[in-house]
């Protein structure tokens, strides 16, 4: 394709122009998959970005990210999904392009997340919905899915934890601040975690080859942390992060009742949620499904082709969300 380009632009020049004609083969790749847009919707008082492609009149699936990121971590997994789902993926308030206004006061906790995340999906009108959580997502979205059982056709949960055991030793320092919350504690974090270092180590470590990831992932996020006021939001959270821990019972109770179809597709090498809070949903849903992916924490960023063709492998077994379904959901 470059001798290709090569030859249109010396062609462009000799006829004194230098506008390029798109090879007829990028244009064929171009269009054969969904184009992703961009949007916001105001919801519990604050300014929600989006990601979105797909028909609207396809199945929608909800994509839940975690910290530090935000919807640019589905950039690879939205177009190979858009084709036969309804994809969106929101900014939660404190990432991304999410603007809360200083007037609305918000208190950043996961039960203010999950009440904000409710309160798009009714502006959007979405009345039924899988739901993809991964890391903060998925305390976010299965007190969600809690509040709405009768919402949620399926959960793909990519290491995002529901357990006591799948909590690895990377918690260690977020723990002690939990059990002692002193400026101390919380300036430790501050210093480890909510850097460029500390961000880049958590999309590279347990990744066999570090260089595949792409570096505009984790500065992007660094930047965003850097914003005024940002980090003492992130470090509310890892505060109020317990909250979810307290709440594991619950969630299990409601995987027990509700019986969501569930697909946990894992990164083993994560030192955050180990591979046994993957393992540990069999115990409430016998019928889930487990797989596990040889790359870390971030295993979009190495393997969203393995993780699309799971997502729609385990969809079509379990008729999600089926037509019937669908014509209701209208």
């Amino acid at each position: 394709m470059s001798r290709v380009l090569s030859e249109q632009t010396a062609a462009a020049r000799e006829n004194g122009s230098e506008q390029l004609k798109a090879p007829a083969d990028a244009t064929l790749v171009s269009s054969t998959l969904p184009r992703t847009s961009v949007h916001k919707v105001e919801a519990d008082g604050i300014h929600i970005f989006y990601r979105s492609a797909g028909e609207a009149t396809l199945p929608v699936l909800l994509l839940l990210h975690g910290f530090p990121t935000s919807s640019f971590m589905f950039r690879d997994l939205i177009p190979l999904l858009a084709g036969r789902y309804r994809v969106i993926a929101p900014d939660l308030p404190g990432f991304g392009f999410t603007e809360v206004p200083e007037g609305r006061k918000y208190t950043y906790s996961f039960d203010a997340l999950a009440r904000t995340l409710e309160a798009f999906t009714e502006a959007l009108g979405l009345n039924r919905y899988a739901i993809y959580v991964f890391d903060y997502g998925a305390p976010t979205g299965f007190r969600l899915a809690m509040a709405h059982p009768e919402r949620v056709t399926a959960i793909v949960s990519q290491n995002g934890n529901a357990y006591e055991e799948g909590l690895g030793d990377a918690w260690g320092p977020i723990r002690k601040y939990w059990s002692e919350p002193t400026a101390g504690n919380r300036e430790v974090l501050r210093q480890n975690i909510l850097t460029f270092e500390g961000t880049r180590w958590q999309y590279t470590h347990g990744v066999a080859n570090p260089d595949t990831i792409a570096p505009e992932s984790y500065t992007l996020d660094t930047a965003l942390l850097e914003r005024p006021g940002n980090k003492e939001i992130q470090l509310d959270l890892f505060l109020d992060y317990a909250s979810n821990v307290k709440l594991y019972p619950e969630f299990q109770e409601y995987f027990r009742r509700a019986k969501p179809p569930l697909l946990a597709i894992w990164g083993k090498n994560d030192p955050f949620f180990i591979p046994a809070g993957a393992e540990a949903f069999g115990k409430d849903l016998p019928k889930a499904q487990v797989r596990f992916l040889d790359t870390g924490h971030f295993a979009i960023e190495t393997h969203a082709g393995e993780i699309a063709t799971a997502i729609k492998e385990f969809f079509a077994v379990n008729g999600i969300p089926g037509p019937r379904e669908m014509a209701e959901s209208r």
